[in-house]
């Protein structure tokens, strides 16, 4: 492996780092985009029933906000809800453009990595090519060795950019769908905390 990159020449240096950048950006999404964390399933329910219970309270806005990040797009319309539909509605798109800016961290940079590994490893592959017909122009075509390395070079680095971009393209496109998953679920939770309150009737907030 040692004998390839270094065949590869300076040019496997940055589709190295590409690489590491790739895998640790995936382990770091896996870990922070998890459904049950970020909208679990039972927390409008519970959120309905405190204030049906007459048990919403600024505490209670305040475990809400810290419990997940649906939980800070429901506290967000809560905090508004006196101000009626509109008002409420406004602050949960606020709070929620955070939220989506927070769950997109980092796709950004595996989208650029996908589409800048095939270009290092094109550049690799002009710069191979420039070394072999610089061989031949100064040597001819009888050292074999020169130009086989050249040639080498030329093929490692684009074989090293397209292993590192075709990972990197997928795992943005799993991510980003992903993602919008996640914000319309949330979407979903909150027009209906949205309705259900003003159906009925709007929600103060006690003072703790």
């Amino acid at each position: 492996m040692l004998e390839i990159v270094s065949a590869g020449g300076w040019l496997m240096l940055p589709i190295i780092l590409c690489s590491i950048a790739v895998i640790a950006i995936s382990i770091e999404r896996y870990w922070t985009l998890n459904a049950q964390k970020i909208a679990p399933k039972h927390l409008l329910a519970q959120v309905w029933g405190w204030i049906k219970n007459n048990q919403l309270d600024a505490s209670k806005l305040k475990e809400l906000k810290q419990s997940s990040e649906l939980g800070q797009i429901l506290a967000a319309g809560l905090s508004n809800s006196r101000h009626g539909r509109d008002v409420m509605k406004d602050s949960i798109e606020e709070a929620a453009s955070k939220v989506v800016h927070d769950l997109e961290r980092y796709l950004g940079a595996l989208g650029t990595i996908a589409a800048v590994a095939p270009l290092l490893g094109l550049l690799g592959t002009v710069l191979g090519m420039i070394k072999v017909f610089t061989a031949i122009m100064m040597q001819g075509t009888g050292n074999a060795g020169v130009l086989a390395g050249g040639i080498s070079e030329a093929l490692i680095t684009t074989a090293a950019g397209l292993c590192v971009a075709i990972p990197a393209m997928v795992v943005h496109r799993f991510y980003t769908r992903k993602v919008d998953g996640l914000v319309v679920t949330m979407e979903q939770e909150a027009v209906k905390l949205v309705d259900a309150l003003h159906s009925e009737r709007r929600v103060d907030v006690k003072s703790s």
